[in-house]
C-alpha cells in the first residue's frame, strides 16, 4: 500500500522539524516548507494526500493557503494549525472548506488522529472498515483479536450514526478514549470536531467555565468571552472522560444541557442550542456511586443510554502477544533502532502477569525492553514486572536431589557447592537450558539462578 503523502507548512523551523520527524515515525511521507508561498509552488509541483499549515506565516498566510488548494485541488483536505485558535476563526476556516482546525500545543496522537480520520472521511464518508487484528483509523488503533472486544465493536459500530449517549467503563488503562473515537470514526459527525474534557483533570471550580462558556466580565479575570467545550463541539462529538469525578452540582446543570440541548455560559442572559452527541467515560461503577448517593441517580439513567464495559487486559490475554509485538515496533521505530523479538521465557511471563496497569502498563513495560534490550532479544530482565518482583529477589530454597550429568548422586565425599553446581547444570540440560522452568524444578529464584551462573562462569574464566 502507498504511504500518505503529507505536506507540512510552518514558518517555525523547529515546529517544521518535529512534524516532519514524528509524521515518518507514524508511516507517512512528508515534505515541508517554510511558508505559505512556497508551499502553494510545491503543491502545483507535486501531489499531496493532505495538507497541515500553521495559520498565521509571513508573506502568504495559512487561510490563504487553504483558499488556494481548495480552489487548484478541491478534494485535498486541509487541516489549518494555530496557537490563537477562537471559535470565529474556526468557523471561517471550516466555511472556506477546512477539513480540521487544530489548536497548539498538540500532541502527535492528536495530529495523526486528525490526518487519517479527514482521509478515511474523504475516502469514505460515513463509513469506516476495521480488520479485527490491525488497527486502522476506523478502529482508532485498537488492536484486538479478542471476541468479547469484537462483539463490543460491531456494537458501537451499529449504534454510532445515531445521537443516544455511550457511557463506556473500565479499568484505568483500558484504552476507553480509543473507544470513544471509534464511535466517533464511524458516525455521520466524524468530518465535525471531536472534542475531549477531562473532567478530573481540571479543577472544579473552573470546569463549568471550560464546559459552558462564559461571557466578558461573568468575574473576575473574565476580560472577554470564552466558548465552552458543548459549544466548540456543536455538530460534532464531545468526550467526557473520567465524569465519575464530576461534582454532583455541576452534575444538574449537564443533565439539564443533555435533556435540552442549550448551554448558558456563566455571565450569559440566553440559553445557546448546541447540538453535540456526548459520550462519557469512568473507571468507577457509576451505577453504585449512584446507589451511593455520590453520582445523580437521574443522570447516570440519561447517560447509560448505550453502555458497554471494557475488560481489563488479564481477561482478554490472547491480546497481549499482538500489543507487545505492535508496542514493540512503534518504541524501536521511535527510537531508531531495530524492533527486538521476545524470548520465551519473556512471553511466558507477559501471560502469566496479571496488568493491573492494563494496555497502559504493557505499552511502559515494552518501551521500557525496548531501551533496555540487547542483541535484538527482550529477556526477562528486560521487564521489570512489578508482580514478579518478589520472585526475582526471593532468597534460595534448598535445591531437589537430581542427578548431575555424568556423576553419581551427591556424596559425602563431594563439597555442597560442586553439588549444588551439579544439580543445576543436570537440571539445565532435562529443560533444555530453559532458566525458568529449572529454576521453579530447583524451588530457586530466576534472580538467583542467574548469579550462581554468573559465578561459575567467572570460576571457570579464572580457572
Amino acid at each position: 500500500m502507498e504511504a500518505t503523502h503529507v505536506l507540512v507548512v510552518d514558518d517555525d523551523p523547529s515546529m517544521r522539524d518535529a512534524l516532519s520527524e514524528s509524521l515518518e515515525i507514524c508511516g507517512f511521507e512528508v515534505d515541508t516548507a517554510e511558508d505559505g508561498a512556497v508551499a502553494l509552488k510545491m503543491f502545483a509541483e507535486g501531489k499531496y494526500d493532505v495538507v497541515v499549515t500553521d495559520m498565521r506565516m509571513p508573506r502568504v498566510g495559512g487561510m490563504d493557503v487553504l483558499r488556494e488548494i481548495k480552489r487548484q485541488s478541491p478534494g485535498t483536505p486541509v487541516i489549518l494549525a494555530t496557537a490563537y485558535g477562537t471559535v470565529n476563526t474556526a468557523v471561517e476556516a471550516m466555511k472556506e472548506g477546512a477539513s480540521e482546525f487544530i489548536t497548539k500545543p498538540f500532541t502527535l496522537d492528536d495530529l495523526e488522529f486528525i490526518i487519517r480520520n479527514v482521509l478515511a472521511s474523504h475516502e469514505a464518508p460515513g463509513k469506516v472498515e476495521f480488520d479485527p487484528a490491525v488497527g486502522p483509523a476506523g478502529q482508532a488503533g485498537i488492536i484486538t483479536a479478542d471476541p468479547t472486544i469484537l462483539e463490543m465493536l460491531n456494537l458501537l459500530r451499529r449504534v454510532a450514526d445515531s445521537r443516544s449517549t455511550v457511557l463506556i467503563q473500565g479499568e484505568s488503562g483500558t484504552g476507553k478514549e480509543l473507544f470513544a473515537r471509534f464511535v466517533y470514526l464511524n458516525s455521520g459527525r466524524n468530518g465535525k470536531p471531536f472534542v475531549a474534557v477531562n473532567c478530573a483533570a481540571i479543577p472544579q471550580q473552573l470546569l463549568e467555565s471550560e464546559m459552558f462558556g462564559y461571557e466578558k466580565g461573568a468575574f473576575t479575570g473574565a476580560v472577554q468571552r470564552k466558548i465552552g467545550k458543548f459549544e466548540l463541539a456543536h455538530g460534532g462529538t464531545l468526550l467526557l472522560d473520567e465524569i465519575g469525578d464530576m461534582d454532583v452540582n455541576l452534575q444538574a446543570k449537564l443533565l439539564r444541557v443533555i435533556q435540552e440541548s442549550k448551554v448558558d455560559r456563566v455571565g450569559g442572559r440566553e440559553p445557546v442550542p448546541v447540538d453535540v452527541r456526548i459520550i462519557v467515560t469512568t473507571n468507577v461503577d457509576l451505577k453504585k456511586a449512584a446507589e451511593d448517593m455520590k453520582f445523580r441517580r437521574d443522570l447516570y439513567w440519561r447517560l447509560s443510554v448505550i453502555p458497554v464495559k471494557i475488560p481489563a487486559l488479564r481477561e482478554r490475554r490472547n491480546d497481549v502477544p499482538l500489543l507487545a509485538a505492535h508496542f514493540l515496533q512503534k518504541y524501536s521505530q521511535v527510537n531508531g533502532r531495530p524492533a527486538p523479538a521476545l524470548d520465551r521465557e519473556s512471553q511466558d511471563l507477559l501471560l502469566r502477569y496479571d496488568w493491573p496497569g492494563n494496555v497502559r502498563e504493557l505499552e511502559n513495560v515494552m518501551e521500557r525492553a525496548v531501551l533496555l534490550c540487547e542483541e535484538g532479544i527482550v529477556r526477562p530482565e528486560h521487564l521489570h514486572l512489578e508482580g514478579f518482583q518478589d520472585e526475582r529477589t526471593a532468597s534460595p530454597a534448598p535445591v531437589l536431589p537430581v542427578q548431575p550429568p555424568g556423576k553419581a548422586p551427591p556424596t559425602p565425599g563431594m563439597t555442597l557447592r560442586d553439588a549444588e553446581k551439579a544439580m543445576i547444570f543436570k537440571t539445565l540440560k532435562e529443560v533444555n537450558g530453559n532458566r525458568t522452568t529449572a529454576s521453579k524444578i530447583l524451588g530457586i529464584s530466576v534472580r538467583t539462578m542467574r548469579n550462581k551462573l554468573h559465578e561459575y562462569e567467572e570460576e571457570d574464566r579464572r580457572s
